[in-house]
């Protein structure tokens, strides 16, 4: 049993005291002008803190600990194993998020066995390109946090500048104090954190916004976990800007961007996921599209892939819907090359004057 009574998480371990305590702080009030995007856990995900259904201190017997079991109650490892199921390539970022789940279980079984513990720091800070995975990885890490009982809802609320910074004096903590609020719980995703602070206008807002950001880092770090996203050079000014955030982050993890291969293993994944063939023109005409587009501005890895099917799609639709012929399944399912060929990534104008655009 944990010291005091309480989990290693600062919670208590009676579910009464922790009903009682829930209901000492009562509901917050919400503003109505949050713009952010809340993600829920999983439909199958036990409602509550995972701690409630979980007996750890079942896990410790005789003076040893079974890891497996607490990885298996949990379904930890469903997590993990979605992670190298669902997201191609990211060996690195995988690896690291097998670290943090494994400090987390060994964590629990010290707190169960009676040994001195302190919950582990959770902040995180993810750095790469647009579309390499990031907020995906936020999310499987909010289940592992709830699943093992770190936070109690296991949900993602999604962020940027404008839903934490007002728009003139007085405005910007409240608004970003009730988006804690909200995110209290589970996981406070900021992307491209680093347009909080802004050298260039004195007059600036962000500033005040960081300041409560900092302060709940610290004073609700037991149930709130903040994950702040971007590139990494701009990430790395902006800590060094502020260095009272860098040193609250825990885990820095870079997500590197995907080589053409990897690429079209996403590519792979949406067709089949959508019940989609390539043909094998198809195939070929992709593969060339995913290298010249790469080469364009604006290119945004598994966002701009996914952009590009949906493109392909629509013009399959277009081309079948023309057809004077009867379909068969086979239609219905297969993109051709030309679905691929007329995108504008094959313009040669558009070659020599690159729009950006996922066309």
């Amino acid at each position: 049993m944990s010291p005091r009574g309480l989990d290693t998480t600062g919670r208590p371990l009676d579910p009464e005291a922790r009903a009682a305590a829930a209901r000492d702080r009562g509901s917050p009030s919400f503003a109505d002008d949050f713009g952010g995007t809340v993600v829920r856990p999983a439909k199958d995900a036990r409602a509550g803190s995972a701690v409630e259904s979980i007996d750890f201190s079942a896990a410790v017997s005789n003076g040893t600990a079974d890891v497996q079991a607490v990885v298996s109650e949990s379904r930890v490892h469903e997590v993990l194993e979605e992670l190298e199921r669902d997201l191609v390539g990211l060996d690195s970022v995988k690896q690291h998020i097998r670290e943090i789940a494994a400090l987390l279980v060994i964590d629990r079984l010290r707190g169960e066995m009676g040994l001195a513990t302190e919950r582990p720091t959770l902040h995180m800070s993810f750095t790469g390109s647009p579309g390499t995975g990031k907020t995906t990885v936020a999310l499987r890490m909010a289940r592992i946090l709830h699943r093992l009982g770190y936070i109690e809802r296991g949900h993602l609320i999604s962020v940027t500048r404008d839903d934490l910074v007002g728009q003139y004096v007085g405005h910007t903590a409240p608004k970003t104090k009730d988006l804690v609020k909200r995110a209290l719980g589970g996981v406070l995703f900021i992307d491209e954190a680093y347009y909080l602070h802004r050298t260039d206008n004195e007059r600036d807002y962000g500033p005040e916004a960081i300041e409560v950001l900092l302060q709940v880092m610290e004073s609700e770090r037991h149930n709130l976990v903040i994950v702040m996203a971007g590139y990494g050079d701009r990430m790395e000014e902006f800590f060094r800007a502020n260095p009272g955030m860098g040193s609250r982050i825990a885990h820095h993890i870079d997500f590197p961007a995907y080589s053409l291969d990897e690429l079209l293993q996403i590519a792979d994944l949406m067709v089949e996921r959508q019940a989609y063939e390539l043909s094998p023109d198809a195939r070929a005409a992709l593969r060339e599209y995913v290298a010249r587009r790469t080469r364009q501005p604006r290119f945004a890895n598994g966002r701009s892939i996914r952009n590009a099917i949906d493109r392909a799609r629509l013009r399959q639709a277009s081309r079948l819907f023309d057809s004077a012929r009867k379909l068969d399944r086979r239609d219905l399912v297969t993109i051709e090359a030309a679905d691929i060929l007329m995108s504008s990534v094959f313009d040669e104008q558009a070659e020599a004057v690159p729009s950006g655009g996922d066309n």
